[in-house]
């Protein structure tokens, strides 16, 4: 049969990434429930974990979360609107203040890492943590072989 295309073994990388972009989907699509669940987005969740620790200017906080500087502001303005979050003055840079969260915010912020720990328990139950940190680990080298490629680290 001249037109049949030979069978092919598939190739481990391939099914890797496309694994990768079906678990990335998920979790997005759980992330986005587990915030709901507290009244916020994904987004507003990850900005608050962003700057949970040390207050960012949203350039700085855009960069950490490697999205668009005009995403991050509306979502900083909108925790800044329901006093999440607050800005203040920046020593360094007068023009861009640092985005911290109010106690409100860092409460919001521990109810629904909490409900997240809580659900990432059970969703992880049957594996073992040395397999989870395996992966992990390849994880992060390939990680690490991506910021190579693309020329700068932290550029994700």
């Amino acid at each position: 049969m001249p037109n049949e295309v030979p069978h092919t073994v598939p190739d481990e990388t391939a099914l890797l990434i496309a694994d990768v972009f079906e678990a990335a989907g998920a979790l997005r699509r759980l992330g986005e429930q587990t915030a709901a669940a507290e009244g916020l987005t994904q987004a507003r969740w990850q900005l608050m974990s962003v700057v949970c620790e040390d207050p960012l200017t949203v350039p700085q906080a855009a960069r950490r979360l490697g999205v668009s500087r005009q995403n991050i502001q509306r979502v900083a303005n909108d925790l800044v609107a329901f006093e999440l979050a607050a800005y203040a003055p920046n020593p360094d840079h007068r023009g861009s203040p640092l985005l911290a969260l109010t106690p409100r915010g860092a409460e919001a912020l521990a109810r629904v890492t909490d409900r997240a720990t809580t659900l990432h328990r059970t969703l992880f139950a049957d594996l073992p943590d040395e397999e989870i940190a395996s992966t992990r680990a390849s994880l992060r080298r390939l990680l690490t072989a991506l910021d190579r490629h693309e020329g700068a680290a932290g550029k994700r």
